[in-house]
């Protein structure tokens, strides 16, 4: 059993900069609920008890909202890096705060990833295996945008490839990842470290044991604002892949603190959030209307964020757009 996570949410979301300047990626709302409560209520379903936020962006913005966990029902602990380490540096630095046994092991997740792959067979891989570090992979049709990581005949992994016209493979590195208390000591400490480009490769160069597990089940990596907003409309739709999406109707999430009109037709995954105003008339589509948002009557919003406090204008048609205010 596999009882101890860390969470990497100290990215700045570059990709998505326009809505990041003041909210950082893992605090973004999907579903109606951060990104990073969709991940911390997956990883306690699974019998996950103690977390560690590994932060850096806005750091200061997520203990108000989780605070030492108790609402959630784990115990939540914080990792603050004054200066960005990557990714091996912040596990390396996150670790710090875990009390360890010699035989433990941790799961490690990216803030960038919502999945609704199995934690616990995951877990029980990486035993069964003795594996130094399991990677939860997923299969993709085209891996060109991908690293890829090709696996031997028992799951071991051979390589790590960067992204290439012709991949060898079409099994991805998913994000997800289980580290033995040995490959957490041998990522330096307080150092800016990548695991993908540096602590991979030096465990099989070592003879480390890497292990791919793979599972096909919903991944998406919202590095963007179409696949943001698609995470979102998913979540709503499939609400079984995170525990955190709650209170679907009809296909959608309606704050009870939203205005709607009763001629509005609200579908396909949308969430309408507290203090918005729907006007009569209005189609919205896949969209994700944010806290004090205004939508004229008639308008049309179809696979669209729209930023709070925004006023869309009565009869707008608006297709695949942030609106920023």
């Amino acid at each position: 059993m596999i009882n101890k996570a860390i969470l990497l949410v100290g990215g700045k979301g570059t990709r998505l900069a326009e809505l990041t300047a003041g909210t950082p990626k893992p605090m973004l709302r999907v579903a109606a609920a951060p990104v990073t409560e969709h991940q911390i209520a997956k990883a306690q379903a699974a019998g996950i008890r103690e977390i560690v936020l590994a932060t850096s962006y806005m750091a200061e913005v997520f203990k108000p909202y989780f605070s030492d966990g108790s609402k959630f029902g784990i115990s939540i602990k914080y990792a603050i890096e004054e200066e960005p380490l990557g990714t091996g540096g912040a596990i390396a630095n996150a670790a710090k705060v875990l009390d360890l046994g010699k035989d433990e092991s941790v799961f490690i997740f990216n803030g960038d990833v919502l999945s609704g792959h199995d934690l616990i067979a995951q877990a029980d891989y990486h035993q069964s295996k003795k594996a130094d570090v399991t990677l939860h992979l997923v299969r993709v049709q085209d891996g060109r945008a991908y690293g890829c990581v090709p696996l031997d005949s028992n799951g071991k992994v051979l390589e790590f490839l960067e992204k290439m016209e012709h991949p060898k493979v079409n099994t991805i590195n998913a994000g997800c990842y289980i580290f033995n208390k040995f490959a957490l000591g041998q990522i330096p400490q307080d150092s800016v470290v990548s695991v993908e480009r540096q602590t991979f490769p030096d465990l099989l160069e070592h003879k480390g044991a890497l292990y791919g597990y793979i599972d096909d089940s919903y991944w998406v990596d919202m590095g963007t604002p179409e696949s943001y907003i698609r995470a979102s409309r998913d979540l709503i739709l499939n609400p079984r892949i995170s525990p955190a999406t709650r209170s679907v109707k009809d296909g959608a999430i309606i704050s009870a603190m939203a205005q709607v009109d009763p001629t509005a037709r609200i579908s396909e995954g949308s969430v309408v959030e507290s203090g918005a105003v729907i006007g009569s008339g209005c189609r919205i589509r896949g969209s994700i209307i944010s806290t004090g948002a205004s939508i004229g009557d008639g308008a049309v919003i179809d696979n669209c964020y729209i930023a709070p406090d925004v006023l869309i204008a009565s009869n707008e048609k608006i297709f695949e757009r942030i609106i920023i205010k």
